[in-house]
């Protein structure tokens, strides 16, 4: 399993090359994206998928010096229990 980063999206893919799990954040402006979206296969859940898809999309937001709304339930979370990444947070 591979963690693929793309714009506006970060993902695990498996060797067949099947997306297992994903997070997105669409541009809404220039500088900003909006994290509205979450999602891991059953079969992945609770080994911490979903917090590291989060933190690479945090680290490519900061390299990219971008802030993020957060629509997405998970982001709103797992935003408010890391606090340092918390400058990214518009």
């Amino acid at each position: 399993m591979e963690y693929r980063y793309t714009p506006n999206r970060v993902c695990l893919i498996d060797a067949n090359n099947q997306i297992l799990a994903e997070t997105t954040y669409p541009d809404v402006d220039e500088h900003t994206v909006n994290i509205n979206h979450t999602w891991v296969d059953s079969s992945l859940r609770g080994q911490h998928v979903a917090e590291r898809l989060l933190k690479i999309a945090a680290e490519q937001l900061r390299l990219q010096q971008k802030k993020a709304v957060l629509t997405c339930p998970y982001a709103l979370k797992w935003f408010s229990s890391h606090p340092e990444y918390g400058d990214l947070v518009r």
